[in-house]
């Protein structure tokens, strides 16, 4: 039996990875807490506590690549990822596996140009910083010559389950108002989770992308408001009223709300132009971006299945 590929995370990029992966001829493991993700040939699935470094060295003991798309819940980032993180590259160590982890730009923190690779992660709040500390201690690591590993940064995604997807398309699917938790009328990077799993996919097995950080494949920048109409084009939606839900009132529902709570130290990417530079990833791998208007067909197509 040939290498297998071990995806922790039946994520929206973990399912997105193992679905291309498979129509390559390839064999997937997706490891996830409930054993959960597509009903595709050649994606096992697998219920295991991916914290415990012994059990997943096991699951990955003839890995390719260990593909990081775990997504802990959000307000439990600081709790969840330090131990996810230490048997991640534990397993990446005793197997050999290549270490391939999709992350975020929070690390960046506040910029005031777009991001690129060389951008340095200078984010001062623990919630952002997480992600970043945990791509110095692989690549650390790596140096050491102790692991292989590499890591794709993306913005948020298009598809559920993100911001825009939940908060705007699914009640404009349903009829009903979207009102935003973000601001809508200032430039944003959009990226496909597609997109972020084919260049998880080519950084896996190219010597060229390990020890480096490399940003997915992402559009040009679109406000939230002008995405919206984008989506209600695609989908033949009337044209929507929108507002946003003003700052102080967000605040005040933060109280009560966690996932609200959680955005106010990630407002900043929405107040402010935020966006993402990925011409190293279509220079060095030849990859673009997916169309928006096929990825917000993809969009309301996930949200539609039960």
């Amino acid at each position: 039996m040939g290498k297998t590929h071990i995806i922790v995370g039946a994520s929206s990029v973990g399912i997105a990875t193992a679905k291309l992966l498979v129509s390559q001829g390839e064999h997937v493991r997706l490891v996830s807490r409930k054993g959960s993700g597509p009903d595709l040939h050649g994606v096992e699935q697998v219920a295991a506590d991916a914290t415990d470094a012994d059990q997943l060295t096991g699951l990955a003991s003839n890995a390719e690549a260990l593909y990081v798309c775990a997504a802990p819940p959000y307000d439990r980032w600081p709790q969840d990822w330090p131990l996810l993180a230490s048997a991640l590259l534990t397993t990446a160590e005793r197997t050999g596996a290549v270490l391939v982890s999709h992350s975020n730009a929070y690390g960046y923190g506040p910029v005031t140009q777009p991001m690129t690779e060389q951008t340095p992660t200078a984010a001062q709040h623990p919630k952002l910083r997480i992600r970043a500390d945990i791509w110095h201690q692989a690549l650390a690591l790596h140096e050491a010559g102790r692991i292989r590993a590499t890591e794709v940064r993306a913005s948020d995604h298009i598809q559920p389950n993100s911001v825009f997807a939940l908060a705007l398309c699914k009640p404009l699917l349903e009829g009903k108002k979207a009102v935003s938790p973000i601001p809508l009328d200032v430039p944003h990077s959009w990226t496909s989770v597609d997109d972020a799993a084919r260049l998880l996919i080519a950084v896996a097995t190219d010597e060229r992308a390990w020890g480096k950080v490399w940003h997915a494949p992402t559009n040009p920048p679109l406000t939230a408001r002008e995405l919206v109409m984008r989506f209600c084009e695609v989908e033949n939606l009337p044209t929507p009223r929108l507002s946003a839900i003003p700052y102080p009132l967000l605040w005040t529902l933060g109280l009560f709300m966690p996932m609200l709570r959680e955005m106010r130290a990630t407002r900043y990417q929405f107040a402010q132009p935020f966006i993402l530079d990925s011409t190293a990833s279509a220079q060095v791998f030849g990859l673009t971006p997916m169309p928006f208007e096929e990825a917000l067909r993809d969009t309301a197509r996930m949200l539609r299945t039960p």
